[in-house]
């Protein structure tokens, strides 16, 4: 059973001939798989979600390459270098990215268990045009020799992909220097492949630390949530690991706000804590997926504040190359004076508190 994750990535469906005998590919799909040079691919499992006659499933647009990725309006081209400051005049090793004075991503795997159509790192995990070195005891030494360094991030391509006995020198690397404090894993595998989640593993990122570890997942649509993912996420949060979803913002994916609130009642209902909405970041050939950037804010007013429990909350933000800024307006506050503020509800209603002056 621990090893079932194994075959899974093992027999990824990353070939026409596999994707053939899970759906019916359109011919546009066909074409774009054979036509465009890319990385593309998904576990069994994952695989097994998709809808076998629609191709606008949600699950199918995220793992079977598009024709529309051809297109590029306004994708910026060394996307990430812009985003990860790598064109600085601070000597950091590839497998640094910084935006924070205090925290730092550590990039130290290249490969996936799902290689997403929209991904924000597309130039280096899907498209391969982009080369970096993730040397990880460099990435290790960089920060052992950054003491404002509190909180790093564990990131990839997807970490938990490496092989336990790596997790667990890099947790125990990170553990052993003083000035970290947190410890966080960015993992698309609780979603896409939870049968990760296996005991030695949970032995690994558990345990009470004054080091934690908490893991943010992505989650962007209800039917990602099965009872494979609800049990591994039991297992980690049971192990003393925090579970977050961060959600991208995704045409024809979740841009619904019935969607997104079904999405995150299931979410809290499998004990994952929404953290964040993505807006869907302007890396190249990612154009199709992308709304205008008021969409988020009007799905969260629409379908979360207000319509669900506070818990369902998440900050609707973009990540850029000074680090995230938050999207959201403030639909609520309807006019102010002096002496009071008007405030709206999300059914209309109106109610009023007095303005407090410094």
């Amino acid at each position: 059973m621990n090893d079932e994750w194994k075959d899974q990535i093992k027999n990824q469906i990353n070939t026409l001939e596999k994707l053939e005998e899970i759906i019916n590919i359109t011919e546009p799909e066909k074409q774009a798989i054979k036509k465009l040079d890319t990385i593309w691919g998904t576990t069994p499992y994952f695989a097994s979600l998709m809808d076998k006659d629609d191709p606008e499933c949600p699950i199918r647009r995220q793992v079977v390459p598009s024709l529309e990725e051809e297109h590029n309006n306004y994708g910026m081209q060394d996307y990430l270098l812009w985003k990860e400051n790598r064109e600085t005049d601070e000597v950091r090793p590839d497998s640094i990215a910084r935006q924070y004075k205090d925290r730092v991503a550590f990039t130290v795997f290249k490969k996936c268990g799902i290689y997403c159509r929209h991904c924000f790192r597309k130039e280096l995990v899907v498209d391969g045009n982009l080369e970096l070195d993730f040397n990880v005891d460099e990435g290790i030494e960089w920060i052992r020799e950054h003491p404002e360094i509190r909180d790093v991030l564990i990131t990839g391509g997807d970490p938990l992909l490496l092989p336990d006995e790596k997790i667990e020198y890099i947790i125990e690397s990170l553990r052993s220097i003083p000035h970290v404090e947190m410890i966080r894993i960015g993992s698309r595998l609780p979603i896409v492949l939870p049968h990760r989640i296996t005991d030695n593993l949970k032995r690994i990122l558990g345990g009470y630390h004054d080091v934690p570890i908490w893991l943010n997942t992505q989650c962007n649509h209800p039917k990602e949530i099965t009872e494979k993912t609800k049990r591994a996420v039991y297992d980690l949060v049971s192990a003393g690991v925090n579970v977050g979803n961060q959600a991208v913002l995704l045409k024809g994916v979740n841009d619904d706000a019935l969607v997104m609130r079904e999405l995150h009642q299931k979410l809290l209902n499998a004990r994952i804590r929404p953290y964040y909405i993505f807006y869907c970041e302007p890396a190249p050939g990612i154009d199709h997926f992308r709304t205008p950037v008021e969409k988020g804010a009007e799905v969260i007013r629409d379908g979360l504040r207000g319509h669900t429990t506070g818990l369902a909350q998440p900050m609707y933000v973009i990540a850029t190359n000074v680090g995230k800024i938050p999207l959201m307006p403030d639909y609520y506050i309807m006019d102010k004076d002096e002496e009071k503020y008007v405030l709206r509800n999300h059914r209309g209603e109106i109610t009023e508190i007095p303005n407090i002056p410094e």
